[in-house]
Formats: C-alpha cells, structure tokens, sequence
C-alpha cells in the first residue's frame, strides 16, 4: 500500500517472491519481526480491525417510557459496547463503539443491533431511520473542533 509504512509480503524483501508471485517458505521463529512477516503472517488482504462510532437512531409509534427505558437497560446489558442510549416515548437514538475492519462492516452489525435484539430486550417494534457510522479519528477531531456530539457521559439510558 502506498504512503502507508507496509509493503506487501515479498514486495522488496530480497526474498524471492513478489507480491503476485510465490512466496518464500516460511522460516523459523529467530526473533523480532518486521512489517512484512507480520503482513504475511495475517495474509495480504486483511485489515486489522478498527474502532467505529455508531450512532442508532429509531423510532414509531409511541410506547410507555418505562418499557422504552428498561427494553434499552436490557440491550444495554446484552451488548456490554453500548455506551449511551437516549429515549422518549416515540424514539430513541443509540451510541455505542465498534469494532470491525472497515466501515461496511461496522453498518451491516448496527443495522442488525435493533432487530436482532428486539425480542429478547422486549425493545418496541419502531424501525431504523438514521445511521451514522465515523472512524475514530474523525470522531476525536469533531469532539476538539466542538461540533460533535456530546461526549458520551454520562454512560447509560437517559431520557430525551
């Protein structure tokens, strides 16, 4: 990958092998590694995971507070990453971090967040109407430029 530090596994190792050709055979354990047997280690076309900030937002007709607040007390408890949840009677919005290799990823599991814990939280049946899914760094740079959302604090389910 250019301008990134790492090169791909054979690519100018001096070992034979190119980043379309074999590979050399792997060697013993002597040691410190460097970028390149870490990369081969894990394969060329993997990404190490990243963290992503999710922010969940549903909504539907109205249900009783007390149900919305301890159905997101429950997801709370069953998806320990949630950081924060905010709620009223006819929507809620969900913060939470996750980790996944790239940001695809990251969506496909908070698109599933809510249905997929419905039933089990008794969460209300309201559908996804907004998503928004920012790498770390882009979150750490709203919060110091101070149009972010607020920090996350107090962790835990609030009302609106």
């Amino acid at each position: 990958m250019r301008g990134t530090g790492f090169r791909t596994a054979g690519q100018g190792t001096g070992r034979g092998g190119t980043a379309d050709g074999p590979r050399a055979a792997p060697r013993p354990d002597t040691g410190p590694r460097d970028v390149t047997d870490v990369t081969e280690a894990i394969g060329d076309n993997r990404t190490p995971s990243k963290l992503w900030h999710i922010t969940l937002s549903v909504s539907g007709a109205e249900a009783p507070l007390t149900e919305v607040r301890r159905g997101l007390e429950q997801l709370a408890h069953d998806h320990p990453f949630l950081l924060t949840s905010r709620y009223a009677n006819d929507h809620a919005e969900i913060r939470y971090w996750e980790e996944a290799q790239d940001l695809h990823d990251a969506a496909a599991v908070a698109l599933r967040l809510w249905g997929e814990h419905r039933s089990t939280a008794k969460l209300p049946p309201w559908k996804i109407v907004g998503l928004e899914v920012i790498d770390r760094q882009t979150y750490h740079q709203r919060i110091a430029e101070g149009y972010g959302p607020p920090p996350a604090t107090p962790v835990g389910v609030h009302p609106f």
